[in-house]
């Protein structure tokens, strides 16, 4: 079976042929696969919240279903993000270093009756959550946007118990957080909520303050989520050695560490990590968001760099804007694609959201990547499902159609297309 995907023509069952083609093998068996899955954020469900009930329903059980993208590993912000409709923490009470004042309350009004919706269309959901901003007064500089964390023992040891607090609501409310990533982008100042963290400094809190503060809470550390290893002239700290390689040093911060996530520039770390940790689990933590256009030419490249991710290890792919309205902005005013834009209060599924469907729809949770030879091959991406089925995932990005042979059997891939394989 082959369906495929082109600029006009999206999902369609594609053609086969007695033809043979350019020739494919399978080689090595390697990383078990997560899941894929998108992003939880307050403009997404206001966006998805703008539709009809019935499209809304629509637009949750494409996405979630298990017959449909089956999204199975998502992500949540803890507090506010740049598509918050505002900025906010949990606690922003200055000073309150035992958490009194906590509270999850504001997540009651749309996030969690989003999240709660995709649950109940997927009984198989994990979730992570990472902060882009601690509560201001932790920083040194009180505001959301840039600054960097006050590493103060009191402000450690109060964080840490924020982070705690967060997954113990959250499991009161029937949400499975089973990853916490400890600081979105700590590369990177940044006009929205986000905190700059050294390595060392990461190191420090996940090996003496986090990682002893959510033991028992059935809760996991991924470090991350990385938007390195790109040469930041500010800081000139930004390369892998000072992230995960400082961290994976470190006996305490080591003991705590279940994976990694990276993101944008991140993957230039990829290669190194894969070498250094070979069975430390990666989880590629936010697609690229591209200009806002939702067009077929960003979906093209973003199979690129999906293939890039697998080839070097990752588990679980996550898309970033589950949804965006008309004007496709973040709160600070950057244009971004997302799986669903709701134009005229209804809702249309743009390419990317074909090209997660083509991978999420067929591979299933446990399944393993495979390597793929041959001429075409920097063009595939493969798995093994736990049934036996092998998928293979194909870009034929010319303008020119391809034949392709693999296991005795022969595809055609249209022009600029994506295509899913299932043997």
């Amino acid at each position: 079976m082959i369906i495929s995907t082109t600029k006009n023509s999206p999902w369609q069952v594609g053609e086969t042929t007695d033809k043979k083609g350019i020739k494919l093998e399978f080689g090595d068996t390697h990383q078990t696969i997560r899941g894929f899955g998108t992003a939880f954020s307050e403009l997404g469900a206001k966006a998805l919240n703008s539709l009809s009930k019935k499209d809304y329903d629509k637009v949750i059980g494409e996405l979630f279903d298990s017959d449909k993208c089956n999204f199975n590993y998502c992500r949540t912000p803890i507090g506010s993000s740049d598509f918050s409709l505002d900025y906010y923490s949990y606690d922003d009470f200055d000073g309150d270093y035992e958490m009194k004042r906590f509270s999850v309350e504001r997540d009651e009004k749309l996030l969690i009756p989003l999240i709660k919706d995709a649950l109940s269309k997927q009984s198989d959901m994990q979730m992570f959550a990472s902060p882009w901003c601690p509560p201001i007064w932790m920083k040194t500089r009180k505001a959301y946007s840039n600054g960097i964390f006050n590493m103060t023992k009191e402000n450690l040891k109060a964080y840490a118990l924020y982070f705690r607090k967060y997954v113990e609501e959250y499991h009161k409310r029937s949400i499975p957080i089973i990853h916490i990533f400890p600081q979105n982008e700590p590369c990177s100042n940044q006009r929205f909520p986000s905190c700059v963290w050294s390595g060392k400094d990461l190191t420090e809190f996940v090996g003496s303050y986090l990682g002893p503060e959510l033991e028992n809470t059935g809760c996991e550390i991924f470090f991350g989520t990385i938007n390195g290893p790109e040469t930041d002239e500010r800081y000139l700290r930004t390369r892998y050695h000072n992230y995960l390689g400082y961290a994976m040093l470190d006996k305490k911060a080591r003991k705590y560490i279940k994976g990694v996530g990276y993101q944008w520039a991140g993957r230039g770390a990829l290669l190194q990590t894969h070498d250094d940790y070979p069975d430390l689990e990666i989880i590629q933590t936010e697609s690229e968001c591209g200009d806002g256009r939702n067009d077929y030419y960003h979906m093209m490249y973003i199979f690129e760099v999906m293939r890039t991710y697998f080839r070097h290890g990752v588990s679980a792919y996550v898309y970033w804007n589950i949804a965006l309205e008309e004007d496709n902005s973040s709160t600070w005013g950057w244009n971004q694609n997302s799986l669903v834009h709701v134009v005229n209060s209804k809702p249309v599924f743009t390419p990317e959201f074909y090209l997660m469907k083509h991978f999420s729809h067929f591979v299933k949770r446990n399944a393993r990547y495979i390597d793929i030879k041959g001429e075409f091959s920097s063009n595939c991406s493969a798995f093994v499902n736990p049934d036996g089925s092998k998928v293979i995932c194909v870009s034929n990005p010319y303008d020119t159609q391809v034949t392709i042979t693999i296991d005795k059997k022969s595809f055609i891939l249209p022009e600029k297309s994506i295509n899913t394989i299932v043997l």
